[in-house]
């Protein structure tokens, strides 16, 4: 008890903090607006050539859009987060106050991040999502039952990320500069998540490959809960969010208490 209490406290400051750059929030909700603008008349143009291109109807296309904007920060789908500050602490020997609490490393950031996607999730994610709705025909779903599961799959959807990223976090025990590695993370988590166009569309064996990567459970599987297009149904999709995550942090864990036992901190 005394454990979930304290991850609480810490996803609430994580939220509290996040909450607090409001003029990034507002420009962040702008940039998804135009962003997700030029994308939408960019896959219609595409989808009035190849009508039902990847099994979607335009109309799905344009959910898909306006899902992934609505998605970008909550799911960190173009990195970012603690990724980068859990690397610097590491860098400069920080990283050694956080050994010290009373609380596993895992544990600590994951809640943090939690609490950062929930208020990026509302504070970002809805406008872009309801200026969508106001000037195309989505297709939206009226079950509430639909949009619960969606929002279970976005849960997973942050989950998954949060542990993709932890991993290329932990690797600052071994570099001294992350930089290449969070350019490298950011082009996968943009590519073969889907952000950048709905990896049913991937043809052949790369496209059922690109389908079974870790990055597929950030935006393309949400995404076809709520259109209702997952293959399997819904629950199938969870299920696929919920073995990477166990898998995933699982791994985390296991680099963690490598480079914990055998790396001397830097700058430590």
């Amino acid at each position: 008890m005394h454990l979930l209490r304290l991850n609480l406290a810490v996803a609430a400051s994580g939220f509290r903090r996040y909450a607090t750059y409001r003029v990034a929030t507002a420009a962040g909700v702008f940039t998804n607006t135009v962003f997700g603008f030029i994308l939408a008349y960019t896959f219609i143009a595409l989808w009035h050539e190849r009508p039902q291109l990847g099994g979607y109807g335009q109309s799905q296309a344009l959910t898909f859009v306006w899902t992934g904007q609505a998605l970008l920060a909550a799911a960190a789908l173009m990195g970012g987060g603690f990724q980068d500050e859990l690397h610097e602490r590491i860098r400069n020997g920080d990283i050694a106050v956080d050994l010290y609490r009373p609380v596993d490393l895992q544990l600590w950031w994951l809640a943090h991040d939690l609490g950062r996607a929930a208020f990026q999730l509302v504070g970002r994610g809805v406008v872009p999502m309801v200026a969508g709705a106001l000037v195309f025909d989505l297709a939206l779903p009226a079950s509430p039952l639909v949009w619960a599961l969606f929002l279970l799959s976005v849960l997973l959807a942050v989950v998954v990320s949060f542990a993709v990223r932890y991993l290329w976090a932990l690797c600052g025990f071994w570099l001294l500069d992350s930089t290449g590695l969070s350019a490298l993370s950011t082009l996968l988590s943009m590519f073969f998540s889907g952000m950048l166009l709905p990896l049913n569309v991937f043809p052949g064996e790369f496209g059922d490959v690109a389908r079974q990567l870790p990055w597929a459970a950030t935006l393309q599987v949400p995404a076809d809960v709520l259109l209702g297009t997952q293959p399997g149904g819904a629950l199938a999709g969870l299920a696929f969010q919920a073995v990477w995550a166990v898998v995933l942090l699982a791994a985390g864990r296991l680099l963690q208490a490598l480079a914990t036992r055998k790396v001397v901190v830097q700058g430590g």
